[in-house]
C-alpha cells in the first residue's frame, strides 16, 4: 500500500486539452495533455511506446530516455489498465510506421511529463475485441466489459439512435409524457413482476410491461402526439432478444388512421439512417396481409432478403395414393415445400440432420425431391408417387435441373411454422443472406386476426392486446365469427425482425365491452382490471392509435450485435439475474415483515 500510494499523483494542476481519439495531422506541433487508460506498453530498448486509450479512442505515445530521463523511468513501473496523465508535442510518424486503421494513426505524442493517477491489478481478462470471453465472465465484471471498443461503439450507437429519435418526433410536435411504474396489474399477456405496498398491507403495484392504457388516457386528455422512450417489465422466459426490463419508444396519436402512422414512421427511419450511417432508405415501405405472410414465409416476420417461399403442393396430391399424405389431407392438413437451387449441399447426414430440426417444431417427417437431368429424379418417397404428381411438383416449384424440393405434411399451423423455421435455417446454412453487403429490408405485416382460441383453456384471446380495433367491416362479425375478425393492427419488419407493433385502438366503449366479453372479461372483472379506461371511454374518446418499437432490439440490429445484451449496458442473464450486482438476492427479514410478507419456501 506504500508503494501504491508513492506512485500516485495528483492531476489537480493539468487540464485535458484533447481527447485521445482526436490528434490528427493538423496538430502536428501542438504541446497536449491526454489522460486515459494504458492500452498496452511496447518496450523498444530505448524508446518505449505505449497506446493510451479513452472513450474516444487511441492514441500512440512514445517515451524517449533523450526527451524525458524521468518520464521515460516512470513509464516502466506502469502496466495495462493503469490510469495515466501526459504532457508531450505532436509530431509526425516516421515514413512507413502509420497506421491505416488508426483515425490517429498519422500521429504520435512525444512524452515530456508524466503522472499516475491510478493503478490496475491483474484483469480478468484483456479489454480487447478480438478474445473470446465467456459471456458469463463478461457479465460478472461489466465494467471492464463496456471498456472494450466494440462495447463502447454499442452504447454510442444506442445513444445517438435515442437522441435522433427524440429530435425527429419533438419537431413533429410530439410531447415526451412520463406514465407511472407503479400501477395496477392487469391482464396483457405476460406474467406482471409486483411489488409490494407497505402503507397499503395485503396490496400491490405493478411494474409496467408497456404504458398501454396510459397512452390512451393521454389521447382521451387531449394531447394528441405524445412519445417517451420507457422502461417496461415482463416477468416471462428470455431469449437472445428479450430481458426482462427492457426499453421501448413508445407512441400514440389522435385523429389518425394506420396510412398516416406508416408514413409518419417511415419519415422517421429515413431521417434516423441518414442521420447515423448517411444511408439512404427507400419508401414506401412494402406492405404484406399477415395471411400472406403465413402462408409463403411461415411467420409473421418474415425475412425478405432471400427468396426461398413457401409452395403449397396440398392440390396436387389431393388424389395421392401415400397413405401418410391421404391422413393429413383427411384431417385438413396441408403439404407445403421449399425449393433450394443447389442440392449438392443435401448430403443424406444432412438430410438425416434436417429431419432432427424439423422434429422440434412437431413435424413428424421431412420429404425430398432432386431433380436431376430431364425427367430424372430422386426421392425420398418414390415408390409412392405417380409420373403425373412428379410433374405437377416440377411445374408447381418450377424445379429445373440441379433443384431439391423439401416437403412437409401435417398440420397447417405445423407445416407453416417448419417450413418457416426451415427456410431461415437454410438461408444460413447456404449464405444466402450477403453479409458483406448491409441491407435493410422493412416491412409493414398487416390485418391480423383480432383473436385466436386456445385449443387447451377453451376460450379466445387477443392476438395483440384487448385494446386493439377490428377493420370497420369486420365489426359485425363480433356477434357471430370472432376468428374471421381482422384487427387494425400492425407490425414493423426489419431483415427478419419485428421491430416495433402497434394499432388504431378501441374508442368506442361498446365495442370495448364486446371485445372484452369475448375474451372472457365480465363487467365485473372489466370493471376490476380496466374500470378507469372504460370510465374514460365515456367522456368523449378521440380516434387514436400508436406503435410501440422494442429500443434493444433496434439498437442491436443496427450494431449488427448477437443479442440485445450486447447493446444494454447492465443487461441481465438469460436467468434474469444480475452477474455483477448478485440481483435478486435474499432480503432482510424486518423487510419483509414491514411489508406483512411471510415467504413459504
Amino acid at each position: 500500500m506504500k508503494n501504491t500510494k508513492e506512485i500516485i499523483e495528483s492531476i489537480s494542476s493539468w487540464k485535458r486539452t484533447n481527447s485521445c481519439g482526436e490528434l490528427r495531422k493538423k496538430d502536428i506541433g501542438k504541446e497536449v495533455v491526454l489522460m486515459g487508460w494504458v492500452q498496452s506498453r511496447r518496450d523498444h530498448g530505448g524508446l518505449i511506446f505505449v497506446d493510451l486509450r479513452d472513450c474516444n479512442g487511441l492514441t500512440q505515445i512514445v517515451f524517449d530516455p533523450e526527451e524525458s530521463t524521468e518520464a521515460h523511468q516512470k513509464v516502466r513501473k506502469i502496466k495495462n489498465e493503469y490510469v495515466i496523465a501526459i504532457k508531450g508535442i505532436v509530431v509526425p510518424r516516421l515514413p512507413g510506421s502509420e497506421n491505416p486503421n488508426m483515425p490517429t494513426g498519422d500521429i504520435e505524442v512525444r512524452v515530456k511529463q508524466i503522472k499516475i493517477l491510478n493503478i490496475s491489478e491483474a484483469l480478468p481478462f484483456n479489454i480487447d475485441d478480438k478474445l473470446e470471453i465467456s459471456d458469463n465472465l463478461r457479465l460478472k465484471y461489466r465494467y471492464l466489459d463496456l471498456r472494450r471498443p466494440k462495447m463502447q461503439r454499442n452504447i454510442k450507437l444506442r445513444h445517438q439512435i435515442c437522441m435522433e429519435i427524440r429530435n425527429y418526433l419533438n419537431n413533429k410536435g410530439f410531447l415526451d409524457i412520463e406514465t407511472p411504474f407503479l400501477t395496477k396489474s392487469t391482464p396483457e399477456g405476460a406474467r406482471d413482476y409486483i411489488v409490494p405496498s407497505r402503507v397499503n398491507p395485503g396490496k400491490f403495484y405493478a411494474l409496467p410491461q408497456s404504458p398501454q392504457l396510459f397512452k390512451q388516457l393521454l389521447m382521451i386528455a387531449g394531447f394528441e402526439k405524445y412519445y417517451q422512450i420507457v422502461r417496461c417489465f415482463r416477468d416471462e422466459d428470455l431469449r437472445a432478444d428479450r430481458a426482462p426490463e427492457f426499453t421501448q419508444l413508445d407512441m400514440e396519436m389522435s385523429f389518425i388512421d394506420r396510412e398516416e402512422v406508416f408514413s409518419l414512421i417511415e419519415e422517421m427511419f429515413v431521417y434516423l439512417f441518414k442521420k447515423l450511417f448517411d444511408v439512404e432508405i427507400a419508401t414506401p415501405f412494402l406492405k404484406m396481409d399477415y395471411q400472406e405472410a403465413i402462408s409463403k414465409y411461415g411467420t409473421d416476420k418474415p425475412d425478405l432478403r432471400f427468396g426461398m417461399e413457401i409452395i403449397d403442393l396440398t392440390k396436387v396430391f389431393n388424389k395421392s395414393s401415400f397413405k401418410v399424405f391421404q391422413e393429413v389431407l383427411s384431417n385438413q392438413g396441408k403439404i407445403c415445400a421449399i425449393k433450394v437451387e443447389e442440392d449438392n449441399q443435401f448430403s443424406r447426414k444432412k438430410l438425416d440432420d434436417l429431419q432432427l430440426f424439423i422434429s422440434s417444431f412437431g413435424a413428424k417427417g421431412l420429404s425430398f425431391i432432386k431433380f436431376k437431368e430431364g425427367k430424372d429424379f430422386q426421392s425420398s418417397i418414390a415408390k409412392f408417387l405417380s409420373s403425373e404428381e412428379i410433374e405437377k411438383i416440377r411445374r408447381e416449384t418450377k424445379a429445373q435441373q440441379g433443384n431439391i424440393i423439401l416437403i412437409i405434411a401435417d398440420k397447417k399451423e405445423i407445416v407453416y411454422e417448419t417450413l418457416g423455421n426451415l427456410r431461415l435455417k437454410l438461408a444460413n446454412d447456404l449464405n444466402l443472406i450477403k453479409k458483406e453487403k448491409e441491407e435493410y429490408n422493412f416491412l409493414w405485416v398487416t390485418n391480423f386476426p383480432l383473436l385466436m382460441y386456445n385449443q387447451e383453456e377453451k376460450r379466445f384471446e387477443a392476438v395483440h392486446h384487448p385494446f386493439t380495433a377490428p377493420l370497420d367491416e369486420d365489426i359485425k362479425l363480433l356477434d357471430s365469427d370472432p376468428l374471421k375478425i381482422r384487427s387494425k393492427a400492425y407490425d414493423l419488419v426489419l431483415n427478419g425482425n419485428e421491430i416495433g407493433g402497434g394499432s388504431i385502438r378501441i374508442h368506442n366503449n361498446d365495442i370495448q365491452k364486446k371485445v372484452f366479453k369475448l375474451l372472457g372479461i365480465d363487467d365485473k372483472k372489466a370493471e376490476q382490471k380496466f374500470g378507469f379506461l372504460l370510465q374514460a371511454l365515456k367522456y368523449g374518446a378521440p380516434p387514436h392509435g400508436g406503435i410501440a418499437f422494442g429500443l434493444d432490439r433496434l439498437a442491436m440490429i443496427l450494431a449488427g450485435a448477437r443479442s440485445i445484451r450486447e447493446v444494454i449496458a447492465f443487461p441481465k442473464t438469460q436467468k434474469a439475474t444480475c452477474l455483477l450486482t448478485d440481483a435478486p438476492s435474499e432480503v432482510d427479514l424486518k423487510q419483509l415483515k414491514e411489508l406483512h410478507i411471510k415467504l413459504d419456501l
